[in-house]
Formats: structure tokens, sequence, C-alpha cells
């Protein structure tokens, strides 16, 4: 009998040390941080598969360089990884963001990060209607909403606070479309720049993210990094429709973007001073994107003009990325996947620059610096 209590006693020691442990390796998980990223397609990483809208990317050859999904379509917009997933993997976060609306973004999957972003969305409610559904920037927050009511539940109030403060980084990469499906969207278009001159539509989008901003600011978010607008108008989809030579680029839609990034860095220079707490760190995608484009040959790239998978014009820069489109051989070789979307080999190299750059690229700190904060 005592040798029968004694196993029943040595079992139970095993079984409270094996739940000790497995708690302690989930908290040593949740060390690494977490990564919230809200944006368009640039970092969509499967929300726009779970809507009814035109822009999806959950077909082939999308995805076909992803080796978490053995090559198959997830949804993201490109050839392999995001600028999202690589930047995870650099920070030692052990699992991507999943999409918020995938049915697995539940329990404590959602403290390794949740992922809002929307292939068309934008900073606006109006931007990109043309693709019918997409979740625009206030929907994003609203979602994030959601969630953090979630992480409190999973980790109570004052854990959860220190959590999102602490160890989380909130990703913003959005804006683009609010120009190229928007502003500058041939024909549907004509009446907001009739109605709003440049300058005051830059206002709107501006005092719109301000607003965004600080929710998620009121939502305990406190290590931020924003990315600017690329050169929209070098991209093939833009070259294309234009007619344009291989080095040129559409100047309207690139003036377009350095006025709203100017004005975008001060602001964000301004909410540093203005949140207690915050640190907004302004990733300047615009001058890395087209310092891969001006010396694509430099980085190991044979085109920066043409897009790897698309059809139509010299540049393959018309109809978006799908089974009946023609595909390059070397898409490492390629900045662009698409007529709208950087390859994978080109997402390496920009988020090397967020994780590890200088002030050229990044500021006031880089994000393995404002990790560390």
């Amino acid at each position: 009998m005592a040798m029968t209590n004694n196993y029943v006693l040595v079992m139970l020691l095993l079984v409270i040390n094996l739940m000790a442990l497995a708690n302690c390796a989930v908290d040593d998980d949740l060390g690494f941080g977490a990564s919230y990223i809200f944006g368009d397609s640039l970092v969509d990483a499967g929300n726009n598969n779970y809507l009814q809208t035109l822009s999806k990317a959950n077909i082939a050859p999308n995805g076909i360089d992803f080796k978490a999904s053995g090559g198959n379509p997830t949804g993201r917009y490109t050839n392999g990884r995001t600028i999202g997933d690589i930047v995870g993997e650099g920070l030692g976060q052990p699992h991507y963001a999943t999409p918020f609306l995938a049915p697995n973004c539940t329990g404590r999957t959602i403290l390794y990060g949740v992922n809002y972003a929307s292939g068309g969305g934008g900073i606006m409610n109006g931007t990109g209607r043309v693709f019918v559904n997409r979740l625009s920037m206030d929907i994003q927050v609203d979602y994030f909403n959601i969630t953090r009511k979630e992480i409190d539940k999973l980790l109570g109030q004052s854990k959860a606070r220190d959590y999102l403060r602490n160890k989380s980084i909130f990703s913003i990469t959005i804006g683009s479309n609010d120009f190229l499906n928007n502003y500058l969207l041939p024909v549907l278009s004509i009446g907001t720049r009739i109605s709003e001159s440049p300058d005051a539509f830059i206002d709107d989008l501006l005092s719109h993210l301000r607003a965004q901003l600080t929710r998620l600011y009121k939502l305990d978010a406190r290590k931020f990094i924003i990315g600017n607008v690329g050169p929209i108008g070098c991209i093939p989809y833009q070259k294309t429709i234009n007619q344009l030579k291989e080095n040129e680029c559409v100047e309207l839609a690139n003036k377009l973007a350095l006025q709203y990034n100017a004005r975008l860095k001060d602001m964000l220079a301004q909410l540093n001073k203005e949140l207690d707490g915050a640190t907004f760190v302004h990733a300047n995608v615009f001058d890395l994107v087209m310092e891969l484009i001006t010396n694509y040959d430099k980085y190991g790239f044979v085109t920066a003009t043409k897009a790897c998978c698309g059809n139509g014009g010299q540049f393959a820069g018309i109809i978006p990325c799908g089974p009946t489109s023609s595909m390059c051989s070397d898409r490492d070789k390629h900045v662009f996947w698409d007529p709208y979307h950087p390859s994978e080999a080109a997402n390496l190299i920009i988020a090397k620059q967020l994780l590890e750059g200088d002030s050229k690229y990044i500021s006031p700190m880089n994000l393995k610096q404002l990790r560390d904060l």
C-alpha cells in the first residue's frame, strides 16, 4: 500500500513539474515579444482570403517560395515572405503574426502577434472601394480593440498592459492605396481631385492617421514603426499604363508620395513629444526602395522594372499575378514580384535595413534598438 502511495505521489510531482515547465516554456516564448501588424497588401498575410473581395493573393503562383506553406499560396502578395514576416524573424519572434480573420487566431496564438493588414486597405475608409471589400485602417484598429480585450483575459490586466507596452511592436504600412486606389485612380477619382487639392487630401490623410495612432496608444501600444509611402510612380503597373521607358517613373505619383512623406515625418516627431512614453519610429521606405530601383544591379538583381509574375505591356504590369500569368525563372533577381509588390529578395534587403540600419532609412532608432528599449 505504501509503495502504491509513493508511486502516486511521484507521478503527481512529475505532472506538476511538467506543467510548470510547460508554463515556463510558454512564458519564455513570450519573452521574444509580438508584432501587431497593420497595413495593406505589402504586409497582408491572408486576411483577404476571408473577404468577398477582388483583391486576393491566395492563388498560385503567389507563395511559391514560402517555405512555411510548402510553396502553397497563403494570401501573401509576393513569392515568399513579406517584410512583416522577415522583421518578426529578425526580432527573434517564434511565430509569424496570425491573420486576424483566420479561424486559428484564437487563445494564446494572439500573444505571438496578430496581422490586421488587408490588400486594398488605406487610411481613408473610401480607399480601395474598387475592390468591393477590404479592411480600412479604422476597421483594423477596431479589430485590435477586440484582440486587446482578449489579451486582458489571457494575461490579466496588469500583465497585459506591460506586455503590450514593453514587449510588443506595432507596425503600420499604409498609405499607398490612398493615392493609387483613391486620389490617382483613373476615372473614379476625378470628383475627388476636382473637389480636393493635393494639400487638402494629404491634410485629410494625416489627420485620420493621427487619430488612428492615438487610438492604438490609448489601447497601450507604445512602440511603433510607421513606413512612409514608397515610390509608387515607379512600380511596373504605373510604368506600363503610362507607357514609360525603363528608367522613367510617373512624376505626379512620386511627387504626391514625397509631399505626404515629408509631413508624415513631422507628424511622427510631434507625436513623440506629445504622447508620453511612446516611441514612433519612421521608416524611410521611399528612399530604401528607390535605392533598389536605381542601383538594382549592385544588389544582384537583373531588373527593377519588369514584374516577375504578371501580364500586359512591356513590364508585365497590367494583370495581377495568377495561374495564367507568365512567371520568370529567376525570382530572386527581380525587385518586383508582380505589378505592385516587391519580391521576397527585395523584402529581405528592406527588412535588414529596418532591423539594423542607420538613420538614413530608419529613425530615431532601428527595430532591434526599439525592441530592446
